[in-house]
């Protein structure tokens, strides 16, 4: 999928809505890397910020964060959101051409964007614009087939769903330590699952600027009203009415720079 059926402003609006389970990303960092809980980091880099969130969780843990994104659009929505605080700074750029700045970044976090860029160009960059010792944390969490309690949606999303809205091509390879280049090392790698709430409209809300889902209307190939339709007539009678509980998994690759 082209990085361009990103940068539109109904996907960026839509980002910034998804549900904030970055946060509890940084609460496992923390254990991970054996912090305090009070510890933060002088200046970080969220590389691939979307519309935010995860540079709003870099944040808990740092004085003062950069976000940047390819896509102008989403980093016209964290200008908005985030511009008025002074710890935050965003710019538009590719993941593998981070400007250096005066004062490197001792902590890089790269959320759910790993899977389109050029690994090794990207990891050659980070090289250049972190201090020693510094952390570059690659994670990235995502919807699974499982429902609290619920095997429908398990089929629901393995027979219709995924028949509808293949999921589009992309790298899924797990990097190890012949990945990286002299002067990196994978320090620890974790995986992981989490829990959030949704209401039948803010599930569909959240599939609708899924990858699987965006390709296809972003293309033409979908319209926009017809997936909406379909997900909130076919999802109906698994939810109910009510709220109900998704299943994430996630994974979090901590690289220490040398």
């Amino acid at each position: 999928m082209n990085n361009k059926s990103f940068d539109s402003k109904r996907i960026a609006e839509g980002y910034a809505k998804r549900p904030w389970l970055h946060k509890s990303v940084m609460d496992n960092l923390k254990k991970d890397l054996n912090l305090a809980e009070t510890y933060k980091f002088r200046n970080g880099l969220d590389v691939g910020c979307g519309a935010g969130l995860s540079t709003k969780a870099l944040r808990l843990i740092c004085d003062k964060v950069t976000g940047t994104d390819i896509a102008e659009a989403m980093v016209a929505t964290c200008k908005e959101l985030y511009g008025d605080d002074e710890a935050y700074l965003f710019y538009a750029a590719k993941a593998e051409e981070t400007a250096i700045p005066s004062d490197k970044y001792d902590i890089v976090t790269a959320a759910g964007c790993i899977n389109w860029v050029d690994e090794r160009k990207f990891m050659e960059n980070m090289k250049d614009v972190t201090s020693d010792n510094a952390v570059i944390v690659i994670y990235d969490f995502g919807i699974t087939d499982r429902m609290n309690d619920n095997s429908d949606y398990t089929d629901w999303y393995q027979k219709e769903y995924l028949s509808r809205f293949p999921k589009p091509p992309r790298k899924e390879n797990k990097w190890t330590q012949q990945d990286l280049s002299d002067g990196l090392i994978m320090e620890k790698q974790t995986e992981y699952e989490m829990e959030y709430k949704f209401s039948l409209d803010a599930f569909v809300d959240f599939m609708m600027i899924q990858s699987n889902v965006n390709s296809k209307v972003e293309s033409g190939e979908i319209p926009y009203s017809e997936a909406v339709k379909w997900m909130k007539e076919s999802l109906a009678p698994i939810f109910g009415g009510v709220e109900k509980t998704l299943i994430f998994s996630g994974y979090s690759w901590y690289i220490r720079r040398t």
